[in-house]
């Protein structure tokens, strides 16, 4: 069986998500599409609106045939590390392909990309030191490197968030000499951060926006919405009585900062130059999350730079800790949290020739990002009432889900 192999969020599982889906399907002719996808919190530094479990179940409703789950220290980093981490999975579970969705639909684009980076490799890092050293955030300072590289927005365009994220995905399958062909295909319809609902298909930022806005699920956000999906966020509603949002992790992070010394600050990953003043500081009089991140913000510490560092705070996650997966050869394992039966055949022939693990639990292994994992959960489910808490983390000991 050939496999192909997505790199996802599903925040929530939405119908251009269906679509990419579809056209992965017929783009690589592949017997099983398998999902690797973040677990409690997400690239951008976002609690994921609702619990990963939920979401594999929309997703294996949808098509996906197994869905793996991305660990905690790959998922909450930026582009490179995200994808360093994605793609390493999907290779260990034997993909021949992975697609995703940009806003190029090109791939040539991203191979001839990557070739000149690779030959102007030095004065790109020498122009993004340089950059970064006047005070630019990383993606600007990024952007200026790729453009002073001869990669200029007009040809591809590297500011475009899913180019991004493709063209790191397409960097760690070379850099890594992975036996992957990379496909992708063209995002439709709208663009990642756009804020409203204007039809059918509507970016994962303009639905959650909806969502939070009311008690059940309105309308317009129904609309871009698989009925699956439906059933999932009203089913985690029901059980867990929230939909997540940084709100609602406020009082708690608030608490963390409040109670820890600088120096412990500084040791957690992403406080860099001093940052952890700026956070007490800040911290002292501030009355929700989105005040707090204004008031820190500036050119350099991006919002989303901003998140991540919140959630490493929240989780305790600190620079010794993500120093252990930086330039690793691979993933330590491979983490199941679902499948169909097309999925369970493939697992069958697969698994006894992989070279990592396959766990489908917490309680399955000693590695230290599973302990990691597990305090990234405890963190996500914190803001649960104190009855419901155990039930959702039941769920971290069960088997895989099948469908």
């Amino acid at each position: 069986m050939q496999a192909c192999g997505l790199i996802v969020e599903y925040n929530p599982f939405h119908n251009g998500h269906a679509f990419h889906i579809e056209e992965s399907r017929k783009a690589s002719g592949a017997d099983c599409l398998i999902a690797v996808m973040s677990g409690s919190f997400l690239q951008r530094g976002e609690p994921a609106i609702i619990d990963k479990f939920h979401r594999t179940k929309a997703a294996l409703s949808a098509g996906v045939d197994i869905v793996v789950e991305l660990p905690y220290l790959y998922a909450v980093q930026s582009s490179d590390l995200f994808a360093q981490g994605s793609v390493q999975t999907l290779n260990e579970i034997g993909v021949s392909s992975i697609c995703f969705g940009s806003e190029s639909g090109d791939i040539t684009q991203f191979t001839k990309s990557y070739d000149i980076l690779k030959q102007k490799n030095a004065i790109y890092n020498n122009t993004l030191q340089k950059k970064l050293d006047l005070g630019f955030s990383f993606p600007e300072a990024s952007r200026l490197a790729y453009q002073d590289i001869g990669l200029a927005a007009s040809e591809f365009d590297l500011t475009k968030p899913n180019n991004i994220l493709g063209f790191s995905y397409v960097k760690s399958v070379l850099d890594y000499s992975l036996p992957i062909t990379p496909l992708t295909i063209t995002r439709i319809n709208n663009d990642y951060h756009d804020q409203t609902i204007t039809g059918s298909i509507a970016s994962a930022t303009s639905i959650r926006r909806e969502l939070l806005k009311e008690q059940d699920i309105p309308e317009s956000a129904a609309s871009a919405l698989p009925n699956e999906t439906l059933l999932q966020l009203r089913e985690y509603k029901l059980k867990a009585g929230v939909w997540h949002s940084w709100e609602a992790y406020f009082q708690l992070v608030h608490y963390r900062v409040m109670t820890m010394t600088e120096h412990e600050l500084a040791k957690i990953h992403g406080v860099d130059e001093g940052l952890e003043n700026r956070i007490k500081k800040t911290g002292q009089d501030v009355t929700s999350f989105h005040e707090w991140v204004n008031k820190i913000k500036t050119k350099r510490y991006t919002w989303t730079r901003l998140q991540r560092i919140f959630v490493h705070i929240l989780t305790n996650t600190t620079k010794t800790d993500v120093h252990q997966i930086k330039n690793a050869a691979s993933v330590p394992y491979v983490r199941l949290l679902g499948m169909t039966e097309t999925g369970q055949s493939y697992l069958n022939t697969r698994k006894k020739n992989m070279n990592v693990p396959l766990i489908s639990s917490l309680a399955q292994g000693k590695h230290p990002l599973l302990s990691i994992e597990e305090a990234a959960s405890h963190a996500y489910y914190s803001i649960l009432p104190v009855d419901k808490k155990k039930a959702f983390h039941h769920q971290e000991i069960e088997p895989p889900i099948k469908v």
